[in-house]
């Protein structure tokens, strides 16, 4: 995988300078489940934030999810996180509003996992925001209407972790789960999602090797 091998004092300083000409800037992070790409988004929001007080928020993919009531019927309950998932181009609308800028505040869903639902309406970002760390799995994905998501990036960041670490961490994740339903979880969604990410995404402007 290539780019620049980033840390988290190198991307905000990235950041930071692709907003020195006043636009709203949305950086990108990208990266198989289990990588720490949330992680990532709130540390950089952080950082951002303590530069210039107000001035970031983070924007989650999974918020895009769609609803049980649509995967059931068409049969993509198992699959639930693989990219037919989601509202990628509903995502693609959200980022062209966050560009525009020109409404005092957006509403944005936020996935709530304990429930397995996306909350619409869950977050508001001002406009007084100018930076927006978008974050996903499937945000470089190069593949059908996900290729309308990057004309929007200022700054791309994948996270690449070895497929070991990302398996420890996910069978943290589903423990709850029962033997049978965590193998699927893992080796029939989640990291064969992961392979995807990781073979099928556009380069990265920045890479980020280890989030522990």
């Amino acid at each position: 995988m290539t780019g620049t091998i980033a840390t988290l004092e190198t991307l905000t300083a990235a950041i930071v300078a692709k907003g020195e000409v006043g636009n709203r800037v949305i950086a990108a992070v990208a990266g198989p489940p289990g990588a720490g790409k949330s992680t990532l988004a709130e540390k950089l929001v952080e950082a951002l934030n303590a530069h210039d007080p107000g001035s970031a928020a983070v924007l989650p993919m999974d918020g895009y999810h769609y609803d049980d009531m649509l995967l059931v019927p068409r049969g993509l309950r198992p699959r639930k996180g693989a990219p037919e998932t989601f509202d990628a181009a509903g995502f693609a609308h959200m980022l062209k509003r966050l560009r525009q800028n020109a409404e005092p505040e957006i509403a944005v869903p936020v996935f709530d996992r304990s429930i397995e639902i996306a909350r619409a309406g869950a977050r508001m970002i001002p406009q007084s925001v100018r930076y927006i760390v978008a974050e996903g799995n499937y945000l470089l994905l190069n593949e059908g209407r996900w290729r309308e998501l990057h004309p929007h990036y200022d700054l791309t960041v994948m996270i690449n972790e070895p497929e070991a670490v990302l398996r420890a961490r996910l069978e943290d994740r589903w423990k709850e789960l029962s033997i049978e339903d965590r193998a699927w979880k893992l080796d029939g969604n989640d990291l064969p999602n992961g392979r995807r990410v990781l073979n099928d995404s556009i380069e990265a402007d920045y890479v980020v090797r280890s989030m522990e």
